[in-house]
């Protein structure tokens, strides 16, 4: 089948989750496992399960994001977190409005659907930026770890963030740039077991990205 959309997975230690990930992947969707420097075998895990594997050095969410940016062949991309917390099923759905024009962005928002599923750490700093940034006319709830554009206007925006700041810096600079920007409600669950977030997985994370997100606002 002809490939549509690729799908850009930053990946540090994702194996247990990579399975159940990448086996849900909608048809004509193509999957780029970014490793970020994995020690559990992620990397051959994904090629196991038919990813294309590239290799990202630099540690960093921007980092890895920017590199499978840089490796998509698509007009469509989307970024997806590989720690199973979100249903690939959903990407047709987001990817759909910009596909038909209807919009520049779509980004995921999250709902949860599962006791734990989004540490309430985690939510407050959340909700504390997205508040930040509707005050800059960016029309968004959740900075969300899923969203979805074209690739080659996604380069055209020169994120320069490598760290957990990147989503946001992206936000503003589709924000200046005038870009439609739309948000979709996405099912958030636990992810997989044995994997472990970098951001919400403890306070000291979620204290570490908030740093870096507000670094961009400064």
């Amino acid at each position: 089948m002809e490939i549509t959309l690729d799908v850009v997975l930053p990946c540090l230690d994702e194996a247990a989750a990579l399975p159940g990930v990448l086996s849900a992947l909608p048809p004509g969707y193509r999957a780029i496992v970014v490793d970020n420097g994995s020690t559990d075998g992620s990397p051959e895990v994904a090629r196991r399960y038919g990813a294309r594997v590239v290799h990202e050095p630099r540690r960093g969410y921007g980092a890895a994001v920017h590199r499978g940016l840089l490796a998509a062949t698509a007009d469509l991309v989307c970024v997806l977190d590989a720690d199973g917390s979100l249903d690939p099923a959903a990407l047709p759905a987001l990817a759909a409005p910009v596909r038909d024009g209807a919009a520049d962005l779509v980004v995921g928002r999250r709902v949860p659907v599962a006791a734990g599923a989004w540490p309430w750490h985690a939510r407050l700093g959340n909700a504390a930026i997205a508040a930040l940034l509707r005050r800059r006319g960016v029309p968004v709830r959740d900075i969300g770890p899923v969203r979805v554009a074209r690739r080659a206007a996604l380069l055209d925006l020169g994120v320069t963030d490598r760290a957990f700041g990147y989503p946001l810096e992206l936000l503003l600079r589709a924000g200046r740039a005038g870009w439609r920007i739309r948000e979709l409600d996405v099912r958030y669950a636990r992810r997989a077991a044995g994997t472990r977030s970098k951001v919400s997985g403890s306070v000291r994370g979620t204290l570490r990205a908030a740093r870096d997100m507000a670094g961009v606002l400064r």
